[in-house]
């Protein structure tokens, strides 16, 4: 029971010296990867840059404790901090201590609803999401998080949280861009989109290992800081108009407990709610990705509390709300990082970063920083998608290209509303008219299949309809009317045989139906019958007086059903029609 909520002690007792120098060496890289990403990413929700590096520690901790991913890389990222700004710009400035508590607050109480949400057990709620939803979200927030960057690459003000407000506030400002920022900015651009798709190759080809070209590669965002410090420093750039992070305050943040105005959590409620679904959908997603290439398995229901704990921790350390990262987790799992242990580890390397290396990026420019966002977050905009999904389902593109126009004009928040909203709805209609066919005996078979698609038997006095969807209240009347027609147009008919395969669930609403159809086709002489009806559904007609009301019987397969039924003379064969 204890190892269930702490897994940390399931792969504590074979941790070895090997485990120990894997774990090591992918926390190195992570590091690494995860320091210019940290900062960057605090920029990106409105905060300074040492809440990133604040955010990439204890949560990192939490996560090797409670978490049952091997391999997932927990911090800040670029979705949920383009939804913390969204939410807390609401309330206070930026660069304020209201707007920082705020942050905290949003943190908190996420981590909450997500620990919450484990001890409950409801994982599956993540499943109103549906992937067309997801991917539209994620592809308007990296257009969005890309724009918004751009004010940086300028060295403008613009502000905004949609597409439109950002794009009006950027031609407002244009006639003010800084030449030098625009230079920075376009070059690290440019420099780390070329180190993505080029320099591994270019150093293979130059006699380098894959695994040691892969992390030189990895490195590239170190590299265009390195430099763009080192240049704004030695040529003076901050007396041209060049904005820098700053002065960072160096040593560790101090334990402390978030606000608890009830009025803020009141205001924060729903952004943290929103922030929890999103965050857990994404991190789950990578984190079961990495563990099926393992043959390994994590518990969506302990990923919330570990998720959960890991928000709470930042909260107490003066961060954000966090997640598990897709790029980060991907390279700790490329890295080789058999265990937690790794995440742990880069926690400690971020903070010997946050006490040491502080003071060396006074000079870092932000467009730097604006340009490591932009390349990490366009990789994720996925405008293909679209085709795709149009090509395959029209109601998924619908709410699909709902949720990406939604976020880019009204903003994050609305956009993931609208979009489960929609996929809600589109369910519903769609199984409000469940597919159900005639079907007949494929000759000489016990098989029954779709009277229009096959060359089957039939009988002018028994009738099988097969409904392939759950029976609910969305769709019951319509398989009434769908019963009634096929008994109005057959005046011969004796038996009429409801076929359950598919039914895997039948509620209230429903079995008010078969009981109304049950008794209507007894006022016509037509008596009722089910076949192949599964288990568990079984089981709850058990408990109702439908079984004994029903003019008919309950026959375990179809087959039973017509040899019990059929007792036409000759069969009727129907020609195939597909």
């Amino acid at each position: 029971m204890l190892e269930r909520y702490f897994p940390i002690l399931q792969w504590l007792r074979s941790y070895n010296r090997s485990t120990f120098t894997s774990d090591l060496i992918a926390a190195l890289i992570v590091t690494i990867m995860l320091i210019p990403q940290s900062l960057a990413y605090a920029l990106l929700a409105g905060l300074p840059a040492e809440v990133g590096l604040y955010a990439s520690i204890l949560p990192l901790v939490a996560y090797a404790i409670f978490g049952t991913s091997r391999t997932l890389a927990v911090g800040p990222v670029a979705v949920v901090s383009l939804m913390t700004a969204a939410a807390v710009g609401n309330l206070a400035l930026q660069g304020t201590a209201e707007y920082l508590a705020a942050a905290t607050a949003l943190a908190f109480i996420s981590g909450g609803i997500l620990v919450l949400m484990g001890l409950m057990r409801l994982g599956i709620l993540a499943n109103f999401l549906s992937h067309p939803v997801i991917s539209g979200f994620i592809t308007a927030s990296g257009i969005i998080i890309a724009a918004s960057q751009l004010k940086h690459i300028l060295g403008v003000d613009a502000s905004g949280h949609n597409l439109l407000d950002i794009l009006l506030a950027l031609a407002a400002g244009l006639d003010q861009a800084n030449l030098p920022t625009l230079l920075i900015g376009v070059s690290a651009t440019a420099f780390l989109f070329w180190v993505r798709k080029a320099l591994k190759p270019l150093l293979i080809k130059f006699g380098m290992g894959p695994r040691l070209a892969d992390i030189v590669a990895k490195a590239g965002p170190v590299l265009a800081v390195v430099a763009t410090t080192l240049v704004t420093w030695a040529l003076g750039l901050t007396e041209q108009g060049v904005r820098v992070v700053g002065e960072v305050p160096t040593g560790l943040p101090g334990l402390q407990l978030p606000s608890f105005d009830t009025d803020l959590w009141q205001q924060l409620f729903v952004s943290a709610l929103l922030i929890s679904i999103v965050g857990f959908v994404e991190s789950v997603s990578v984190a079961q990705t990495l563990a099926a290439k393992r043959r390994q398995r994590i518990s969506p229901d302990q990923e919330l509390i570990g998720l959960g704990a890991s928000n709470i921790a930042s909260a107490t350390s003066g961060g954000f709300p966090v997640t598990g990262g897709f790029s980060r987790s991907v390279v700790n799992f490329d890295a080789g990082a058999e265990t937690p242990a790794a995440g742990a580890f880069t926690a400690v390397g971020i903070a010997i970063a946050t006490l040491v290396l502080t003071p060396l990026i006074f000079f870092l420019p932000k467009a730097t920083l604006a340009a490591t966002i932009i390349v990490a977050v366009l990789s994720l905009v996925d405008l293909g998608a679209l085709k795709r999904t149009w090509d395959y389902s029209r109601s998924d593109f619908a709410a699909m290209l709902a949720t990406i126009l939604l976020t880019l004009v009204e903003g994050v928040e609305l956009g993931i509303i609208a979009g489960v909203g929609l996929s809600v709805l589109l369910y519903l209609y769609r199984t409000s008219k469940p597919h159900s066919a005639v079907v007949g005996r494929v000759p000489g078979t016990e098989h029954f299949r779709n009277v229009d698609r096959f060359e089957v038997e039939t009988c002018t006095r028994v009738l099988t309809l097969r409904v392939d969807e759950s029976l609910y209240f969305a769709n019951a009347r319509y398989l009434e009317d769908r019963i009634y027609d096929l008994v109005a147009n057959q005046p011969e008919l004796e038996h009429l045989i409801l076929m359950c395969p598919a039914v895997n669930l039948i509620d209230a609403s429903a079995l008010e139906s078969l009981e109304a159809i049950n008794e209507r086709l007894k006022d016509s002489g037509v008596r009722f019958h089910l076949s192949e009806v599964k288990g568990p559904v079984m089981d709850k007609l058990k408990h109702t007086h439908f079984l004994d009301d029903l003019t008919g019987q309950v026959f375990l397969s179809q087959y039973d059903a017509w040899k019990a039924l059929n007792t036409c003379a000759a069969r009727t064969p129907v020609t195939d029609s597909a």
